[in-house]
């Protein structure tokens, strides 16, 4: 399980919305001195706060420290979905197009509609499964009083 601390900031019944702190590992990359995002990411506020939805079975308040989590095939499959499935529509629709002897621009129109309609699936399918609670963050625990590693500015 991938684990992420944060600190609870509203509570539903069954959830919680947990504030967690956006960390790029371009700090720990050889290539940080010549890389575009390495300086995006000096540039940009070193505060970068994100609101993620829990599912919990825990007592929490708001202001709570906790560690989320989320299985690691969940996280690999919708890498999977959202990066290679629109990559794959969009090089196949323009190789069938090119394969049924059509121009470049339509071959390129073709592929392009292709990743749309990639694009639009993965949209449809993360709807219909937003609401599964296995395919949810969870609280895997809350942090003691002290121990917590997870600071606010």
């Amino acid at each position: 399980m991938i684990e992420e601390p944060g600190r609870v900031v509203a509570v539903e019944e069954g959830a919680v919305w947990v504030q967690t702190l956006r960390k790029s590992t371009c700090s720990s990359c050889s290539a940080n001195a010549g890389c575009g995002q390495g300086l995006l990411d000096k540039l940009a506020i070193s505060s970068q706060r994100g609101n993620v939805r829990a599912l919990t079975d825990l007592q929490l308040a708001v202001g709570d420290d906790v560690v989320i989590g989320v299985r690691e095939e969940l996280l690999l499959g919708s890498a999977v979905q959202v990066y290679l499935l629109p990559l794959l529509a969009l090089l196949g629709g323009g190789w069938v197009a090119q394969s049924l002897g059509l121009s470049e621009p339509l071959s390129i129109l073709l592929g392009l509609s292709a990743l749309l309609a990639a694009g639009l699936l993965v949209r449809w399918r993360s709807l219909c499964v937003a609401d599964d609670p296995h395919m949810q963050p969870v609280v895997v625990r809350a942090l003691l009083l002290g121990s917590a590693s997870f600071s606010t500015p």
